[in-house]
């Protein structure tokens, strides 16, 4: 790379690939920092144990998630696809909303993830944050707000075993192809059938 170039712009015509953060002790380590700091925490709950992206994370309003219980739904509409979803929310995301809800004074029709001014935070500011976390946290690559999605992506798939066809139909994806490179787990698993021994 050249001095002043900056990775992060692509050339026209081609793109970066976020990756997720496919190390759990990374996913601490961000916990642990973060841990004081209720936004940021939620921010980061949600956004890796579901599939959303960074604006439908941004775009949910407090009265969507004021009395959810662990695996009550959210029903929101997406912002790229303009399509429904509905997400069930773990035991995780819930006790990371009550923790936000609780630290400032809410009205329902308010963005849940506000920033310091009171605006609603911004997916540059997303990818700023997620970028910071992780180099605060040794972990190298390159990062981004999309990261948080593929981690949920990712650890569905190799920590929990989670089927490709039903991470198909969570992610949109036409094909097994496309989500095991979304996820970025695509040339370990090849890689993986090399080291079985007959």
């Amino acid at each position: 790379m050249k001095p002043g170039e900056n990775r992060n712009h692509p050339q026209p015509g081609s793109t970066i690939t976020v990756e997720p953060i496919r190390d759990i002790k990374g996913i601490a380590a961000i916990k642990k920092q973060i841990e004081h700091n209720p936004m940021y925490t939620a921010l980061f709950t949600l956004g890796i144990n579901t599939n959303l992206r960074a604006g439908d994370l941004l775009g949910i309003k407090v009265g969507q998630v004021r009395g959810l219980r662990p695996m009550d739904e959210l029903d929101l509409r997406e912002e790229k696809t303009g399509n429904r979803r509905r997400i069930s929310l773990n035991k995780s995301c819930i006790d990371a909303v009550r923790a936000l809800l609780a630290s400032r004074t809410y009205q329902n029709d308010d963005f849940l993830f506000l920033g310091q001014r009171g605006e609603r935070l911004t997916v540059p500011s997303v990818n700023r944050l997620v970028k910071q976390w992780c180099s605060s946290a040794g972990i190298s690559g390159n990062y981004g707000s999309h990261t948080l999605r593929k981690t949920w992506g990712y650890h569905q798939r190799v920590t929990f075993g989670v089927g490709l066809p039903e991470l198909m139909t969570v992610f949109g994806h036409a094909t097994q192809r496309q989500t095991l490179s979304y996820l970025c787990v695509q040339p370990d698993e090849v890689k993986n059938v090399y080291a079985n021994e007959l």
